[in-house]
């Protein structure tokens, strides 16, 4: 194995030019290329002049370049988490210039070329320098900007090493997560490089992906809760098991569902790690045997645990204060156990509800796996919703009764604890919450579930290029207005615009709409409708494929294709 390097020195020192860095489909990039191609981005923006940029790319080799390329010209990094217009044009106020991706009309920073013989002008990093602006997930409402110094992803980066380089080995790293937030920046970019480890240049967002990668050859793989939980059975995943060589999990829980796919399926429990964008790193533990394993803490960090609030400090913080974290635990010998997240407590009809304790009982009472509470603004008043994730007994429930039986039985199981102006008045329910890059379900994406405009729907069917999906055409859509006063039918362009927007909840699809193929039209859709949705994606050529069918036959079809950069 190479010899771990300080990420302050790594291009000071350096290692031999062959050796391998990054893995994408026209070979291996090299020590050599790596280096002048981040001297190119130091000299990019030195010449730019400015001292904040936004960086976002989907290429980790480019990323990483880019990333140091920066630091070494004494520049500060802003991490978007997606490339969406919005998200990018919300940061010009912040940043002086764009790398990878810019919003329209602004051009992105590119490295200059022919920049090899500057490397002798790299000098160490300085620990104190203002490194980076990570993003919290904004899980409960706007994400938050977090401030991060050099020495605090250097001293991160080298506890990842003490703690797991000698288990894992000399293995190339795999992920299914992407760069652009803390948990994969470490794992998937600093850690390898200081390591010596390989990784590979463009992420697995498909089981199929991580099992054509393991039938390659060794390798760790660096994967979220959100991954690991759709591992399907179907998959010859005995084939690879002596190829996983580690496993990691970060980012949420990882449920006790999910665990024991990970030891049927891949033969091993993931290292699981917690912390947050704010904290950095804060506890590990490897559940393989005990469903229950308490939470280690990492080498450096302290921690008081306590049923109101679990506190941390640690290298990876800013020096001095504790940090109070929306977790409550208990303490345990060398760590501590977790207990949930603190209450969440909204005044509803003037009385106080616990939206976390809500929660609790749901998944408590049978029939759900997970639930979200969160609350709707219905007109002039808030309301509750729920956003359920069915157990084996739950989707029997719905199957035999229809959804309004099992929103009844959930309120039923809540009345004993709760006042009934609190009860829950919208459900939604799902195969899988939805989430966002990094792994996190946003109440904004689950208040998204009910938008009148948006058509409940049930997965049937799931692989990596084809979903089926059963979809309800609510009577109450306000598709339906005007669309006409006597006979009410669902307009094609709506048709287009679901199709559209449920392959986007289930592929990683390019931005840009380009065009329509072989569409066609062939029955009127009418308010109640039950539909079988058939999406098919061709990543090749960027061609979403669409089949909408009822009990009556065939309403529609056709393709849309799709180009531009994935975000």
């Amino acid at each position: 194995m190479a010899e771990p390097l300080a990420l302050e020195d790594l291009l000071v020192h350096g290692r031999p030019a062959g050796h391998p860095v990054a893995r994408s489909e026209d070979g291996v990039r090299d020590f050599g290329a790596f280096r002048a191609r981040v001297c190119g981005w130091r000299a990019a923006f030195a010449a730019h002049g400015g001292q904040r940029y936004a960086l976002f790319t989907e290429d980790t080799f480019d990323f990483a370049t880019a990333l140091l390329g920066a630091w070494h010209a004494g520049a500060c990094v802003y991490l978007p988490a997606d490339a969406r217009p919005a998200t990018l044009d919300a940061l010009k106020a912040h940043v002086d210039g764009f790398a990878g991706r810019a919003p329209p009309g602004l051009p992105p920073l590119a490295p200059a070329m022919n920049e090899d013989g500057a490397s002798s002008a790299l000098q160490p990093l300085s620990p104190e320098l203002a490194a980076l602006v990570v993003y919290t997930s904004g899980s409960s409402g706007e994400p938050t900007a977090i401030p991060k110094r050099l020495s605090q992803l250097s001293r991160e980066v080298a506890t990842l090493g003490q703690l797991f380089d000698a288990e894992v080995g000399d293995v190339p790293v795999l992920a299914t997560v992407s760069h652009q937030h803390i948990y994969g920046l470490l794992f998937r970019v600093l850690w390898p490089l200081t390591s010596g480890r390989p990784f590979d240049a463009h992420a697995l967002p498909y089981p199929e992906d991580i099992l054509s990668a393991l039938q390659a050859g060794p390798g760790l793989l660096v994967a979220s809760p959100a991954h690991l939980k759709r591992l399907p059975s179907t998959l010859d995943w005995a084939a690879v098991r002596g190829n996983l060589r580690g496993l990691f999990s970060s980012g949420g829980p990882l449920t006790l569902e999910a665990l024991g796919a990970c030891r049927d399926l891949l033969g091993r429990a993931p290292v699981e790690v917690y912390g947050s964008s704010e904290t950095g790193g804060v506890a590990w533990r490897r559940r393989d045997t005990d469903e229950h394993a308490s939470w280690r803490t990492m080498p450096g960090v302290e921690v008081r645990a306590d049923e109101d609030a679990l506190r941390v400090r640690s290298p990876h913080l800013p020096p001095g204060d504790w940090f109070t974290t929306e977790d409550r635990a208990r303490p345990v010998p060398g760590g501590f156990e977790l207990l949930g997240r603190r209450d969440r407590l909204l005044k509803l009809e003037e009385k106080r509800v616990s939206l976390s304790a809500m929660e609790r009982t749901l998944v408590a009472g049978g029939l759900l796996r997970e639930a979200r509470v969160l609350p709707l603004t219905e007109g002039h008043r808030v309301i509750l919703a729920v956003v359920g994730v069915p157990d084996a007994d739950g989707w029997r429930l719905q199957e035999s009764g229809g959804r309004r039986s099992l929103s009844q039985a959930l309120r039923e199981k809540l009345a004993p604890h709760f006042e009934p102006s609190a009860l829950p008045r919208r459900f939604r329910y799902l195969e899988a919450m939805p989430v966002n890059s990094q792994g996190k379900s946003t109440e904004a994406a689950l208040a998204a579930l009910f938008d009148p405009k948006r058509p409940p729907f049930r997965v049937l069917e799931r692989s990596g290029e084809r979903v089926l999906l059963e979809v309800e055409v609510p009577a109450n859509s306000p598709y339906f207005d005007g669309h006409f006063p006597d006979s009410p039918i669902l307009p094609g362009v709506v048709q287009l615009e679901w199709a559209l927007l449920l392959g986007r909840e289930h592929f990683a699809m390019p931005p840009d709409f380009l065009r329509l193929e072989t569409l066609k039209f062939q029955q009127v859709i009418s308010p109640g409708t039950q539909l079988t949705v058939e999406l098919t994606w061709a990543k090749e050529s960027g061609r979403l494929g669409f089949k909408l069918t009822s009990a009556k036959g065939s309403h529609a079809s056709g393709r849309i294709v799709l180009g531009g950069a994935a975000g």
